[in-house]
């Protein structure tokens, strides 16, 4: 649609496959001058070095360390600290055709008020400063993990502060070394997608399974559906969707599956969860906001799902400039037929 342009600035993070690092030779070989390839390791710019023909621009990922409470100390993405200079230095620096432009810096927690992110952060801007008095080129940096999205009700996080904040340290560690600011690149995925996104839910029934114990069963599953709920505890915004000025009890959600951890509930939550009675003849459906991130990807699309519960309809929703709303089926629910055919049957 033109919207592309060969100006226009390519980030390709991540660490590569054989065909992403080919890929990304041919759009800096076809004049994409500002598709910068950010290096995850020391040996990935050897592929470039070999198969570029023309000028093109590197930037580095630095391998934060993670939380203290992380399941492992240093980021398994990006280049250590100690091999920075030397990677610059050996693979660079004198090479007629590649110049550094950018230094990433990315924290998996994302950005958030704490002594951690903020000693992170210093790290990574002294490691810009150091590097850029020998390396004129670097003029950028690329400051992923994102902003966090709202995942109850009462969620308040300040973006204008931790924005303000985080320009603010970098103007003053550059004027304190004087050294040039740089531009600033960011990257939000989730903040970016999550609202895009919302899963609705029908209650099936109650069961009473002991005296306090209370389970709404639910048309679907959180392992197959909402697998960041079930797999790393993700917590989302979920309220009742009708029957609003109806009584409130505490209750559980259960899903489909055979699996005892498919379920939600006040320990999955971040709070008790109250629904509206179940009343004889009164459906009473469920929504899980802003899911828009990661879910069909941890979820699989079309293919085989956990206890073969199929994959539910998609419908895209859309509202025009004027405020009208369109919605269409993208894709009916998975059948009994296809799963059994990618099983062979």
């Amino acid at each position: 649609k033109g919207k592309i342009t060969k100006d226009t600035f390519i980030i390709c993070n991540g660490f590569k496959r054989e065909l992403y690092k080919k890929y990304i030779t041919e759009l800096l070989n076809d004049g994409f001058h500002n598709c910068v390839p950010i290096l995850d390791n020391i040996g990935e710019i050897d592929y470039y070095l070999e198969h570029v023909k023309v000028p093109f621009q590197v930037g580095i990922r630095i391998a934060a360390d993670e939380e203290p409470k992380f399941g492992f100390y240093t980021s398994r993405l990006g280049v250590r600290y100690n091999d920075i200079l030397k990677l610059y230095e050996e693979k660079i620096k004198d090479h007629p055709l590649v110049s550094l432009k950018m230094l990433h810096f990315f924290i998996n927690s994302g950005i958030k008020d704490t002594a951690y992110y903020w000693s992170e952060l210093t790290r990574f801007i002294q490691k810009y400063v150091d590097l850029k008095k020998i390396a004129p080129t670097l003029d950028t940096m690329d400051i992923g993990g994102g902003w966090p999205i709202k995942t109850n009700v009462f969620f308040d996080y300040d973006y204008q502060y931790m924005a303000d904040q985080i320009v603010k340290n970098i103007k003053w560690m550059c004027a304190k070394n004087n050294t040039t600011e740089p531009h600033i690149f960011t990257e939000f995925g989730s903040y970016t997608v999550g609202e895009s996104g919302a899963v609705l839910y029908s209650v099936l029934e109650e069961k009473l399974q002991n005296d306090k114990e209370l389970w709404y069963m639910i048309d679907g599953s959180f392992i197959t559906q909402l697998p960041d709920s079930w797999g790393l505890n993700q917590k989302y915004i979920m309220l009742a969707v009708n029957n609003w000025d109806e009584t409130y009890q505490g209750i559980s959600l259960g899903g489909l599956t055979c699996d005892s951890m498919d379920y939600y509930n006040s320990e999955a939550h971040q709070f008790n969860i109250y629904l509206p009675k179940i009343e004889p003849g009164r459906k009473q459906y469920i929504g899980f906001f802003h899911t828009g991130a990661y879910q069909e990807s941890l979820g699989g699309y079309g293919g085989i799902q956990h206890c073969l519960i199929p994959a539910p309809k998609h419908v895209l929703i859309d509202r025009d400039e004027n405020g009208n709303i369109t919605h269409r089926l993208f894709a009916k629910d998975q059948t009994e037929e296809s799963m059994l055919k990618v099983l062979g049957y």
